[in-house]
């Protein structure tokens, strides 16, 4: 039985990767901020529900040791959480701004990998993936015109942008210090999800396949790496 962790599991792509990972026989926690609303997708896809919200350490610490009581390790953790955030047009954004936009996505995911490291590495085969986006590629970033097959339309957006950027970072850093994990960064592609009002061309079930594909690797598979659905994406 592989017990996985899903940070904001109860919409978009968080809940239909949650979707299909039970359909393989994971045992699924559904982590959502809301209680509730955590709550109605768990019974809904047949996972187990757990209050989280990723910017609260005693909200991570709880959910921590609920599951270590629950199941005694965890081997698959998905930082999916995310948020676009403020102080997005670099002319006008506030350090405080940026702040905001950081606590989710990538302090949220530090302090969540962090609380649960211990489970992990009760696992025989643990996995980390987190939820990244093309847009953190400072390779794109400087000649996004050459990676339209990657990115087809850049957008600028300084908080959010820079989010990922620094998350991709922190997924290398965790690679090279806990070598027997697998460790990656994927890049879901502009899916229509709440989180951009359902503006991205792709639908939730295509947005998902690449992190699902990073959850279910075995321990021959890559760690330290970016990846979107059709391959490494640049740093």
């Amino acid at each position: 039985m592989t017990i996985t962790l899903i940070t904001g599991a109860n919409r978009g792509l968080g809940r239909e990767t949650a979707r299909r990972l039970i359909g393989t026989g994971h045992t699924v926690y559904v982590g959502a901020r809301d209680e509730r609303l955590g709550e109605k997708a768990a019974a809904e896809l047949g996972g187990r529900p757990l209050p989280l919200d990723v910017t609260d350490d005693d909200s991570v610490s709880a959910a921590a040791e609920r599951v270590r009581a629950e199941a005694g390790r965890l081997d698959v953790l998905v930082n999916n959480a995310g948020v676009i955030g403020l102080g997005n047009d670099a002319h006008d954004a506030t350090a405080e701004q940026v702040r905001m936009t950081y606590e989710t996505n990538v302090f949220g995911a530090i302090r969540v990998t962090h609380s649960f490291l211990p489970l992990l590495e009760a696992s025989e085969a643990p996995v980390i993936v987190n939820v990244s986006s093309s847009l953190g590629s400072l390779g794109i970033a400087g000649d996004p015109e050459q990676f339209t097959s990657i990115l087809p339309v850049y957008y600028s957006a300084l908080a959010y942008n820079s989010s990922k950027a620094a998350l991709n970072m922190v997924t290398a850093q965790y690679a090279r210090t806990h070598p027997r994990m697998r460790i990656n960064a994927v890049d879901p592609g502009h899916t229509a999800t709440d989180l951009n009002g359902h503006t991205g061309p792709q639908t939730v079930a295509e947005g998902a396949d690449i992190i699902v594909r990073m959850a279910l690797m075995d321990t021959n598979g890559p760690t330290g790496g970016f990846f979107g659905n059709s391959g490494p994406v640049p740093w």
